[in-house]
């Protein structure tokens, strides 16, 4: 399920583990924050979330899974303030009350106090005790949510023995009683930097995570994320300025103020004029997507290149662009042959998408490696031209001009020489990776395509998509996304800023077609979506 992420502010940072933690240490060290203050901030915050998400809590019994770290402290907390909103709370140790320590020892002290009801797991532990402690409650209040405080977002083992059985515990209860489950943080299980799971992993039906997002509640779909709330543990603003914090979230708050104004008195010589290098016999489709999203995103003018052969199909599918048939009536596909038609095609343009559906001939190769190497404008380099220069890697960190790479995970495992899996495993890392090694005198950014969309450029930036849905795993996609970031170079945005809001209001139209059909809709409808994508961003 994707998450439905809540409270994102316009310039929202994201923070890995190492990060976070250093945060807190500040807090601590630096501001004279207790760190018994930002647990208390963080219980009561989840608290808060919980009633705004399932109603009132007053008289029903809430589960909490108390992990042996903060993330148990946290829950104790949770407890506490659960018990002060009227619920009955059941806290369930997965280690002896005894062997807490620091913060989470004082609270599991204050729990004891309160007499809240608890129950201690041995190792091993009786499945069925867990499940007799839940009925019960049951049957005196109903059970309204299961809060699983196991593990924080430090975790990078996997969860196996008492503690796997603890979270096969939970999943187990999530499902036989149809109870909804809390995660304190971060799932139990899940790997804050890579979202993928450690073994066994909490489902969560919400999450609520402390100061800044995580990696891991957007990658992948926001696998097991449920949905997402973001509570201030007070942490001090001037904390987050005394580290490098050089991820962000992709929100409609942040795009809206980078979209290019439009004047009342514009035409369409004033918001650019975009060459598309795109298509091939059987792909034009690829061309004429790529050029439909352009249009319908605000650029003033589109010219597509097209062999001579296949400009009938071409001038009668965008009645709206141009096109520049090339001299060649024999070809099907773009070469190196025409590169003086296409440098002159160039003169005047704004920016340059290359590569939909335009194959992998040898003369194709030769252009596209030129025209990489040695053409100034911003461009988009997507499909068959990622696959052509991922042949040469020594030309790919040498860009002629700005760049905005789009591959999907197979097309990066080629462009970096990883697997697949690799790329998967760890879709930031990667994603800052291959940006790296090029020269710093031109921006390139990539765009690592599929759930949760990672973005990264060649000066150590990186951000996650937070729009999109499952309906978009279908073919045209990917063209769609070029012409749109290929028309907001054109109108003049930068190749961050273009790539970013390009991403977003990609998933946008998808997400507003998606509220009436949950899939099975089409590229072509998802390009014919933008104008609604880029109004609902600009009315915020």
């Amino acid at each position: 399920m994707r998450a439905n992420h809540l409270e994102l502010e316009a310039d929202m940072k994201i923070a890995k583990a190492s990060e976070m933690q250093q945060l807190d240490r500040i807090a601590i060290d630096q501001y004279g924050i207790p760190g018994i203050v930002l647990m208390e901030n963080a219980g009561r915050g989840t608290v808060s979330a919980m009633a705004e998400t399932f109603g009132p809590l007053v008289d029903s019994t809430v589960v909490i899974f108390v992990g042996p770290g903060n993330n148990g402290g946290d829950g104790l907390v949770i407890a506490r303030h659960a018990l002060a909103a009227g619920a009955h709370p059941l806290v369930i140790f997965t280690i002896s009350p005894e062997k807490l320590q620091g913060d989470a020892a004082v609270n599991a002290a204050v729990v004891e106090k309160l007499r809240i009801p608890f129950l201690s797991l041995s190792d091993p532990f009786e499945t069925s005790d867990i499940h007799q402690a839940v009925t019960s409650a049951h049957a005196r209040y109903p059970v309204s949510c299961i809060v699983d405080a196991l593990f924080g977002t430090g975790l990078t083992r996997e969860v196996t023995g008492h503690m796997g059985r603890v979270v096969e515990t939970i999943n187990e209860l999530r499902s036989s009683y149809h109870l909804p489950v809390v995660a304190v943080d971060l799932p139990s299980g899940i790997n804050t930097d890579t979202g993928l799971p450690l073994g066994q992993s909490v489902s969560a039906d919400l999450t609520v995570t402390y100061g800044l997002p995580k990696p891991a509640h957007y990658l992948h779909g926001g696998r097991g994320i449920g949905e997402l709330h973001i509570v201030d543990i007070t942490i001090p603003q001037a904390a987050y300025s005394e580290i490098p914090l050089r991820g962000r979230v992709i929100t409609a708050e942040e795009i809206a103020t980078s979209l290019p104004a439009r004047a009342a008195d514009s035409h369409k010589g004033t918001h650019g004029h975009l060459l598309v290098l795109a298509g091939s016999e059987g792909k034009t489709g690829a061309a004429i997507l790529c050029c439909r999203a352009a249009l319908t995103s605000g650029c003033g003018l589109v010219t597509s290149v097209v062999p001579q052969n296949l400009n009938p199909v071409m001038e009668t599918s965008l009645i709206e662009a141009m096109t520049l048939p090339l001299p060649d009536a024999a070809t099907s596909t773009l070469s190196i042959d025409d590169i003086d038609y296409i440098l002159a095609a160039a003169i005047g343009k704004k920016a340059i998408v290359l590569g939909p559906g335009i194959g992998t001939d040898e003369q194709t190769e030769e252009l596209v490696l030129l025209l990489y190497k040695e053409i100034s404008l911003p461009m988009v380099v997507d499909a068959d031209a990622l696959t052509l220069l991922a042949l040469h890697r020594d030309v790919l960190v040498r860009p002629g001009g700005p760049r905005i790479l789009t591959p999907h995970p197979g097309e990066m495992a080629r462009l970096s020489g990883l697997a697949t899996e690799e790329i998967q495993a760890d879709r930031v890392q990667a994603t800052l990776a291959l940006c790296s090694g090029c020269e710093r005198e031109q921006r390139i950014v990539t765009v690592l395509k599929g759930a949760g969309t990672v973005i990264a450029d060649n000066q150590g930036n990186w951000a996650i998509n937070t729009s999109g849905n499952q309906g978009m795993a279908t073919g045209g996609m990917g063209d769609v996304l070029a012409g749109l970031i290929g028309s907001l170079l054109a109108q003049g945005m930068g190749a961050w800023d273009a790539a970013c809001a390009g991403v977003y209001m990609h998933g946008l139209a998808a997400d507003l077609i998606a509220n009436e059909k949950e899939y099975g809709y089409t590229a072509s409808e998802v390009a014919a979506g933008l104008p609604a994508a880029i109004q609902k961003c600009r009315n915020l």
